[in-house]
């Protein structure tokens, strides 16, 4: 296997992970730049960001959502497909029967 190929393979994939009321859970690999664009240094592979904007350490999770009692709701979820009745005047269709 070539230095590139092997490379390519041991590339972990990047997961984030919404918390229910609590922070997004990063794993892997990801470039964190702060508002200006600057790097922000990253010591753990593994990090948690701050959703609630309490934390004493942005971007990073200090627990403050706890204790200002941050909450979440679940994303709504719909359908992927809607299928409309058809209307009450027509027959359904001979194939479809």
């Amino acid at each position: 296997m070539s230095g590139r190929a092997r490379d390519a393979a041991s590339v972990e994939p990047t997961t984030i992970t919404a918390c229910p009321d609590g922070p997004l859970i990063v794993r892997g690999p990801i470039e964190l730049v702060d508002e200006h664009g600057d790097p922000v240094e990253r010591r753990r592979r593994t990090v948690a960001l701050c959703r609630c904007g309490a934390s004493a350490i942005r971007p990073f999770c200090d627990g403050s959502h706890r204790i200002v009692g941050f909450r979440t709701e679940p994303p709504a979820r719909s359908p992927a497909v809607v299928v409309a009745d058809p209307p009450a005047d027509e027959e359904p269709d001979a194939a479809t029967a």
